[in-house]
């Protein structure tokens, strides 16, 4: 496999922050994503690129060994049990090399401890040891819902580094929140075990509710005869319309709380939020000649109390 300089393939610096990262990210997914190149298949494998990056710099510790080891970082764990340090290990070559010149390998580690260790790490024709397992990397991918879908669960397909999966989407999802699914990374090394995958969700929210968390908010005109005589509404939830009733002389910007028809609280069946609505009062226009004498007689009544 090609070495792939993950800073490059994101366009960043390595002084980029995880802001910075998941920004370029997003711009470069949205850039290369199989769906807006179809048959394109540098767009697919610039795609491919660019999650493996993202998959090593989003998480901190991974990006910290690849920031030292480069291209091996994925055995940075032997590596510091070995006692091997790549700087250490550049300065040697380069006293080696103004001394001694360099084999065609970039230096002659023969008869030192790090030959063993290489040997037992990669293998060797002649060694006959048993190479070393290797954990596959992880995946990550964005997942845009609308909230209407968001609001039952159900099952989706999405297409992860060119396979295809089928996962169960719990109702209650939230926008940005971060759910794995073991085993569906990339493929282990040597029979080691395959990465995982983390698939972050994108919600829109087209509707005329505002949620926070489990709850739901929206506004609800109230006609002017319906808010000083009270009455009874209909009112739209999430998932249909409720009758409530309305005092008598009540306020524009009262609020009322239907308990229970929010949002779908995640991993609880058959629990949700609430739904708070807010009153705005509706006035009435082109009245007809008869009403607007009414009102001037209610005016004038008011006035003389």
């Amino acid at each position: 496999m090609d070495y792939i300089d993950y800073y490059k393939a994101l366009d960043i610096t390595k002084t980029a922050t995880e802001a910075d990262i998941k920004k370029a990210y997003r711009k470069a997914a949205r850039k290369y994503h199989p769906d807006l190149n179809p048959n394109d298949k540098e767009a697919e494998k610039k795609f491919k690129e660019i999650n493996e990056a993202n998959e090593v710099l989003s998480n901190p510790e991974n990006r910290k060994k690849y920031d030292k080891y480069g291209k091996d970082w994925k055995h940075a764990d032997e590596f510091e049990k070995a006692g091997y340090d790549p700087n250490q290990q550049q300065q040697q070559r380069t006293r080696q090399q103004s001394s001694q010149g360099y084999s065609d390998f970039g230096g002659d580690f023969s008869g030192s401890d790090f030959s063993d260790f290489f040997n037992s790490m990669y293998g060797s024709a002649n060694s006959g040891r048993t190479q070393s397992k290797y954990r596959g990397q992880d995946f990550n991918a964005e997942l845009q819902l609308d909230l209407a879908s968001a609001y039952t669960t159900h099952k989706q397909s999405l297409t992860v580094n060119g396979k295809n999966i089928r996962i169960t989407i719990p109702a209650g999802v939230e926008n940005g929140q971060v759910i794995k699914i073991p085993n569906h990374g990339g493929a282990g090394a040597n029979g080691g075990p395959n990465g995982d995958l983390y698939i972050t969700f994108l919600i829109d929210n087209n509707s005329d509710f505002k949620r926070e968390g489990n709850n739901l908010y929206a506004d609800v005109p109230l006609d002017l005869y319906t808010a000083v005589l009270g009455g009874e509404i209909n009112v739209n939830t999430f998932d249909g319309k409720v009758k409530i009733k309305v005092p008598a002389e009540t306020q524009t910007g009262t609020k009322v709380k239907l308990k229970g028809k929010g949002f779908p609280i995640y991993k609880k069946d058959n629990q949700f939020g609430d739904l708070y609505i807010t009153y705005t009062l509706k006035t009435p226009m082109k009245l007809s000649d008869k009403e607007k004498e009414l009102f001037q007689e209610l005016a004038k009544i008011r006035n003389h109390e």
